[in-house]
């Protein structure tokens, strides 16, 4: 015997529930999209676009570079990491650059070489380019250029680009916070002739 229709038994209007209207729908799914993107590249990974040249070779001009944000939050940065930070000058501008020396340690700058802890540093991501301080010029920041051996203060690093002889770095701005820190470079995905791992 078939199934008779609840309505039919009930006497109600026999309506299957209110249902949100399809453009609604669409409406929270955009919104509910949006806040996930939103809440990872907060608190998970962000895409960053390299405007400059002063990661060369390693990082070309126009790449494009995820930066994972969770590392950092149980560990601080360390010698060889490739990080963005806010800018020190300006803080709405983000930077990309390679930590060469933690808190406590001694960077001094001998005939093109990087000595941290007197200790001269194997970089073959500079290829051979000599590594000079920044004498002619230096951030409204300091009251004088660096001056060399400098000794990296407590809750900051030292950094600098890979492409020493053209790249505002520590040498010319300091040591940066590491709370400036803002995320671990990891990989280059665009274009994907550029493909890499950091």
């Amino acid at each position: 015997m078939a199934r008779r229709n609840s309505g039919e038994e009930g006497g109600d209007s026999g309506s299957s529930g209110w249902s949100i209207p399809a453009w609604l729908d669409w409406v929270i799914t955009i919104a509910i999209g949006i806040a996930v993107m939103l809440v990872v590249r907060a608190f998970v990974a962000e895409p960053f676009l390299i405007p400059s040249g002063s990661m060369l070779e390693t990082i070309q001009k126009d790449d494009r570079v995820l930066g994972e944000k969770v590392s950092y939050r149980f560990t601080k940065p360390s010698r060889g990491d490739v990080v963005t930070f806010r800018d020190p000058e300006r803080a709405d501008t983000t930077l990309i650059k390679r930590v060469i020396a933690t808190e406590g340690q001694s960077v001094n700058l001998v005939d093109g070489d990087v000595y941290v802890d007197g200790e001269r540093l194997d970089e073959p991501y500079v290829l051979g380019k000599p590594t000079e301080p920044i004498v002619s010029r230096y951030s409204a920041l300091l009251d004088a250029p660096i001056s060399y051996p400098f000794t990296v203060p407590s809750g900051c690093v030292w950094v600098m680009g890979d492409n020493r002889t053209n790249s505002l770095d520590s040498r010319y701005f300091g040591s940066i916070p590491t709370d400036s820190v803002t995320s671990r470079a990891v990989v280059i995905f665009w274009p994907p002739s550029d493909f890499a791992t950091l």
